[in-house]
């Protein structure tokens, strides 16, 4: 698993293509694949992306809304989730999941945890506990090592 990604393509919230390996790939990233029909990803990831964000402040987190025919994002139903009414943390566009494909994503939520050196360390599945721990003990081991 530890091949360098050399490209993950989204769009920010105005519709622009964004590289996030070019953007963020100097740091250990934590990307949330999710979609906002997900019960699972409103529920419990993006809270959990938002805890991860604040305790491990050295990690990148970024949402990314993987587009489904009829299920897809926009700018404002994207921020509709959020209780404040404001985004946390960066959160981009996945227009025709083309990277919820590019990872081979098992369903939403998909955590994807990235080195500093934009090598893939982790790909989990899903929010509940058993997920939950797994990512969390990848990154105390992700960030140990760093």
């Amino acid at each position: 698993m530890n091949e360098q990604v050399q490209s993950v393509i989204v769009n920010d919230l105005e519709n622009n293509p964004v590289n996030l390996m070019t953007k963020y790939g100097h740091k250990v990233c934590l990307f949330l694949i999710y979609n906002n029909d997900c019960l699972g990803c409103t529920g419990r990831a993006i809270p959990l992306a938002y805890e991860f964000m604040l305790q491990f402040p050295n990690i990148q987190v970024i949402g990314i809304h993987a587009d489904f025919k009829n299920r897809e994002g926009t700018k404002d139903t994207i921020k509709s989730i959020f209780t404040s009414g404001e985004i946390p943390f960066p959160i981009y566009i996945d227009k025709h999941h083309k990277v919820y494909d590019q990872f081979q994503s098992e369903g939403t939520p998909q955590w994807l945890l990235f080195t500093e050196n934009g090598e893939l360390f982790r790909s989990i599945f899903g929010s509940q506990d058993n997920a939950q721990n797994r990512l969390y003990y990848a990154l105390e081991s992700l960030i140990s090592n760093t």
